[in-house]
């Protein structure tokens, strides 16, 4: 059967002016540029059958499209060029590094603000694969590559759009903190997507102008992740966050993609993968990231390589990470930290260094550092995580045969996850139940009761 000629794509070379030759050379260029060796020898031939209908496969079609977007000067689409989406699985496109950033996630906010597209998205596959991070060649490399990029805009980056996007992440931040990441994503994916992306793809009066624009963005698209993650979004999180990683070490900041790659770290330890949490959680820790950030920076990174160690079941190291994240949190006081570690006190050490400890299999140990989370949190504040320790507390002290101490802790539970919308407190609500099912008959009207509430409050999130 004939293949429909792809009019779209056609009409696109017509409009930057380019003959076939043209075009298969341009691609090769930019090819070349992002090191993509299998596309430097792209041909005429090449752009004829793409015309004619064939579907370029793997980086072929971000590469075509990154080149037509700088010739055209605007971001495009694969949809503007006629092409379909690949699916992204352990070898998709969408994560490869050599991928240009400022059309992937021109794209991948459009998906996220389309309902129908976010479904396809919130179903597909995490990929364990695509965790695989570049040689260290290529982040030495990436911030006089991004600094060579060709403007696609003529605008001009001036402070008040950086600092607008600062302002922006803060303040979803907040709201992510209080309320769970499945509140305010699509309006957050609504900022990224127009205001903040096309910054990537603008001109600029100074280098440094150049770094702080990369960092401001790869900092919105980091909290994008997150916000994904946390509504258990986890292939859709992990396209946002590896994206994010690219973009802060294109701006040369060296804490922020530790702060990303720590998250990349994070999701592969809760959805069982030691192995890749270890090796994302060890290069956060390099010298250019652990080691130029700010003491309460430090101590986040070094208490979740701890708990990447403890899943691992490395116990001596588990232990020494998070004597380090100690050591360091205890150092912060007098510091100048990013906002982003603002939310790093007292209460997340004590939490994340349970969850390391409950990982080794030291349910007491646990418990005792859960309680001190629950007694130093500022509540009101961080709702999310609130509700989710007291969670997880009520699973350790279960585990010990306190029923009756754990059918309360849940019930502070349930109380804290009003107005939250969070996959991971969605989590703690079906672990409980699945916790209570061996004992249920032990626990008379209580147990009952806890139940029901519960099945009535997943029933209302969906």
């Amino acid at each position: 059967m004939a293949r429909e000629r792809n009019v779209a794509l056609a009409a696109l070379l017509r409009e930057a002016g380019w003959s076939q030759p043209q075009a298969a050379a341009a691609v090769a260029r930019v090819a070349a540029e992002s090191g993509v060796r299998e596309l430097e020898a792209i041909s005429r031939s090449h752009i004829a059958m793409w015309v004619q209908g064939t579907q370029p496969s793997g980086r072929a079609r971000h590469i075509l499209r990154e080149t037509l977007s700088r010739r055209l000067r605007r971001p495009l689409t694969l949809a503007d060029l006629g092409l379909e989406e690949e699916p992204t699985g352990p070898t998709g496109s969408n994560s490869d590094w050599s991928v240009d950033p400022l059309t992937v996630l021109a794209e991948l906010g459009s998906d996220d603000l389309d309902m129908h597209r976010r479904k396809l998205l919130a179903t597909a596959a995490y990929s364990a694969a695509g965790l695989a991070l570049p040689a260290a060649s290529w982040w030495t490399a990436a911030p006089a590559a991004a600094a060579r990029r060709t403007a696609v805009s003529p605008r001009l980056v001036t402070q008040a759009d950086i600092d607008d996007v600062r302002n922006l992440t803060t303040f979803y931040s907040a709201r992510d903190q209080q309320r769970g990441g499945a509140s305010g994503r699509s309006a957050l994916a609504g900022h990224l997507r127009d205001e903040a992306v096309p910054l990537l793809g603008s001109r600029f009066r100074t280098e440094r102008d150049r770094g702080d624009t990369y960092s401001a963005v790869a900092e919105m698209v980091y909290l994008a992740g997150w916000m994904a993650f946390d509504a258990s979004e986890h292939r859709t999180a992990q396209r946002y966050l590896t994206l994010a990683a690219r973009i802060a070490a294109e701006a040369g900041d060296g804490p922020l993609g530790g702060h990303t790659l720590r998250a990349l770290a994070h999701q592969a330890v809760d959805l069982g993968h030691s192995r890749r949490a270890l090796a994302l959680a060890y290069a956060s820790m390099s010298r250019d990231r652990y080691g130029q950030a700010s003491n309460r920076e430090k101590a986040l990174l070094a208490i979740v390589h701890a708990r990447a160690l403890a899943a691992d079941g490395d116990r001596p190291g588990t232990l020494a990470a998070i004597s380090r994240a100690e050591r360091d949190l205890a150092r912060a006081d007098n510091d100048e930290a990013p906002g982003r570690v603002g939310f790093f006190q007292e209460a997340s050490l004590a939490h994340e260094t349970a969850c390391a400890l409950r990982d080794l299999g030291q349910p007491l140990d646990a418990e005792i550092h859960f309680q001190r989370s629950v007694a130093t949190r500022r509540q009101q504040q961080f709702a999310r995580t609130h509700s989710v320790t007291l969670g997880y507390l009520g699973a350790v002290q279960v585990q010990q045969g306190r029923l009756d101490e754990a059918c309360a802790t849940w019930e502070q539970a349930l109380d804290a996850m009003a107005g939250v919308h969070s996959g991971r407190a969605r989590d703690v609500m079906v672990r409980m139940q699945s916790d209570l099912s061996p004992v249920r008959h032990r626990g008379g009207r209580h147990v009952t009761e806890l139940d029901r509430r519960a099945k009535e409050m997943l029933r209302a999130i969906g």
